[in-house]
């Protein structure tokens, strides 16, 4: 078991905050007449470019890792099988990302996506067996209140519920499982985060390449792997994803999912912020009083969890 230092999960956290906020005004700005599935396999692709540098580094200053030959070949081959389920589902969540990004709009979309650590918290509860307090449950009660008036349009009718909300909720959703997932491995076994990156950006590559391919035919890729604009915008996607990846994998070192999940609450604010300047986008009044209950809903579910383990330690 590694030593765990909660300032540096905190610290790496709030970096990705940051980036969080400024990746839907990345995806949302590519050129028109480029499909959602392109981009995310392309942008998977330049994350998996991103990646080998650390890697091979890390193999040349001694840190194997996975590979290092003294392993136990059960607790490798368990690992690696993780690591190739955990890959496909990157790869679904990358499409479904951009794909919501672009149909439910950068503002919605990231709001939806503060979902995450209540499916993180229901996961935890699930695989750790903590259960919620009272307060924990009023809290989840009231974000999922949030969510619902912010899908259906500000209007609270069942007609108004957006499709493409839905799928933006479905990105929180299965990086939940992915990342609990994940963070076993990464505090359980010598797996690094850097190969951990590495192998879940070429499992997504090669899944949502061979859908890319299926779909769209092998000349459609070509042209748009030749077309410079787009690509531009797939590697700096690519680069700043690839770093969030990293960052939030050495941050679960340190800290819970939950908590590393709840400190990046406020990154709409800064989408909304860039959304407008950069995008020409209209935050409605709507879409600002639900970002300030889905923020004050999961600091709240936040500080609960955090009293409740108090009691706990003292009991």
């Amino acid at each position: 078991m590694r030593r765990q230092e909660p300032m540096v999960g905190i610290t790496l956290a709030f970096v990705c905050l940051g980036i969080l906020g400024a990746m839907p005004i990345i995806a949302n700005s590519r050129p028109a007449g480029f499909s959602a599935l392109s981009f995310a396999f392309f942008l998977s692709v330049w994350q998996l470019v991103c990646a080998i540098p650390l890697v091979v580094g890390e193999a040349v200053s001694g840190r194997r890792g996975i590979l290092d030959a003294a392993l136990a070949p059960a607790i490798r081959r368990r690992t690696l099988a993780i690591v190739l389920v955990t890959g496909a589902i990157f790869g679904l969540s990358t499409f479904a990302y951009v794909l919501a990004m672009e149909r439910a709009g950068a503002v919605a979309a990231a709001i939806a996506i503060q979902a995450y650590p209540l499916f993180a918290i229901a996961w935890e509860s699930v695989f750790l067996k903590r259960r919620k307090s009272p307060a924990e449950l009023g809290f989840t009660l009231l974000l999922l209140a949030a969510l619902y008036y912010l899908a259906t349009g500000g209007t609270w009718a069942v007609a108004g519920f957006s499709v493409w909300f839905a799928v933006a909720l479905g990105v929180p959703f299965l990086w939940s499982i992915a990342h609990v997932i994940v963070r076993e491995v990464l505090v359980a076994t010598p797996i690094t985060p850097g190969q951990v990156t590495f192998l879940r950006v070429l499992i997504s590559s090669v899944f949502l390449g061979a859908v890319l391919l299926a779909v769209a035919g092998p000349e459609a890729v070509l042209a748009d792997l030749g077309a410079f604009g787009f690509q531009q915008h797939a590697f700096i996607m690519g680069l700043v994803y690839y770093l969030e990846l990293i960052l939030w994998f050495y941050a679960m070192r340190h800290i819970d999912v939950s908590v590393a999940s709840s400190i990046a609450v406020p990154s709409p604010v800064l989408t909304m912020v860039l959304a407008i300047v950069f995008l020409g986008d209209r935050v409605e009044p709507y879409q600002v009083a639900a970002l300030a209950v889905v923020i004050a809903s999961l600091y709240g579910l936040l500080l609960a969890g955090m009293r409740k383990r108090r009691r706990e330690r003292v009991s």
